[in-house]
């Protein structure tokens, strides 16, 4: 009879995996939306009034965090509420921090006009028939710079900033060549002439043997050589169990914790007909379907993969990267997307914000009572 009802207990949960999608080969892609537990905290605000997307924060080894991410111009002038950073802006722009809640900006590090390579200056022509969402003098090309990060590789004593251009004309790897987080920073060999990688969301990773690795949108991976002067290898794809079939994912960050790698990507949820939600999306153009941005998880034993099942992690906070503080804390960035369902809920879209997290039974998902504290301190100043 024991061996009888193990046998009906492991034939339901095979059922279950089935029906949610997942299995030995795939991930299960069922979307907890609504598990409180899971969703960015609603006490988590803006930590200042900066138009940005793609939020990316570090701690620095001088004692300051430092942020940077995809800025529109300042002073551009936009129609009501059409302030973006699809078509145009000026460059990479930094601020730095001694307690992630007081930021001090220190302006345009990296200039399209002053910085740039020429196949950098150039732009794409837009398509045949397009036109600039502005609306303006830019009207003929895209020149846009997304999602940069900022990283101290620390086994080289060097600043390394990495950014991507709109228009699908790649990502490139900048250093700086004052020591110093805020440049003047210039192309390294590998992308003086052309991208290093040929999409967008390029990202880095420094194992503790000093090894740094680049990871391309969204499942990449690529070695770079000691030096730092370009990659030593082509890039390659992670090997990962995939949803069935897999979306179209973004903002890729890998970073590591009890000594496995923790591969984070972001994926949109959508709404099925039985009220359920999925990762899988049907129609990848219509927008109207889109309902959250969230952030999920997979493990790996070596950087390469296989990195095992995702999980959802962080709901409504996708595009993230997640780093450690003096005290060794962890936490998350967020942007607050306008797009999605949820998007429409927010009193507030496109600015810089920070989710405490922590790791619960070996998983990452949001710490709302340090949240809570957190901003009540930042009301309090």
């Amino acid at each position: 009879m024991m061996k009888l009802s193990i046998a009906i207990a492991g034939l339901v949960c095979l059922i279950a995996q089935v029906s949610y999608g997942q299995s030995d080969k795939y991930s299960n892609p069922a979307a907890p939306v609504g598990n409180p537990a899971l969703t960015v905290p609603s006490s988590v605000v803006p930590v200042m009034d900066q138009w940005m997307r793609d939020t990316y924060v570090m701690t620095g080894p001088d004692g300051y965090y430092y942020m940077t991410g995809t800025t529109a111009t300042p002073g551009r002038s936009f129609p009501a509420g059409r302030v973006h950073c699809w078509d145009y802006n000026d460059g990479l722009y930094l601020w730095r921090s001694k307690d992630l809640q007081q930021w001090e900006a220190m302006g345009l590090i990296w200039s399209f006009d002053k910085d740039a390579a020429d196949w950098q200056k150039k732009g794409k022509p837009l398509e045949p028939g397009a036109m600039s969402p502005n609306k303006d003098l830019l009207d003929s090309f895209y020149r846009a710079v997304w999602a940069p990060e900022l990283h101290y590789i620390s086994s080289k004593k060097k600043w390394l900033l990495i950014a991507c251009m709109n228009g699908g004309a790649g990502s490139f790897v900048l250093e700086s060549i004052s020591g110093k987080p805020e440049g003047p920073y210039r192309n390294i060999k590998g992308n003086e002439r052309k991208a290093i990688f040929p999409n967008i969301d390029l990202s880095l990773f420094e194992d503790e043997k000093g090894q740094v690795y680049l990871i391309g949108h969204n499942h990449f991976i690529a070695r770079m050589k000691a030096d730092l002067s370009d990659v030593a290898e082509p890039f390659r794809k992670l090997i990962e169990k995939p949803y069935n079939p897999d979306p179209y994912i973004e903002g890729v960050f890998i970073t590591k914790h009890n000594n496995r790698y923790q591969l984070l990507q972001t994926v949109w949820s959508v709404k099925k007909a039985d009220g359920t939600f999925t990762y899988l999306r049907n129609d990848k153009n219509r927008q109207d379907s889109l309902y959250s941005y969230d952030v999920v998880v997979a493990e790996a034993d070596n950087i390469y993969g296989p990195y095992g099942p995702r999980y959802a992690a962080i709901l409504q906070g996708g595009h993230n990267n997640i780093f450690k503080d003096k005290s060794g804390q962890w936490w998350s960035t967020t942007f607050f997307n306008p797009r999605g369902i949820m998007g429409t809920k927010f009193t507030v879209t496109c600015r810089p914000g920070l989710v405490p997290v922590k790791w619960a039974d070996g998983k990452l998902r949001p710490d709302a009572e340090r949240a809570a504290s957190f901003y009540s301190a930042i009301k309090s100043n």
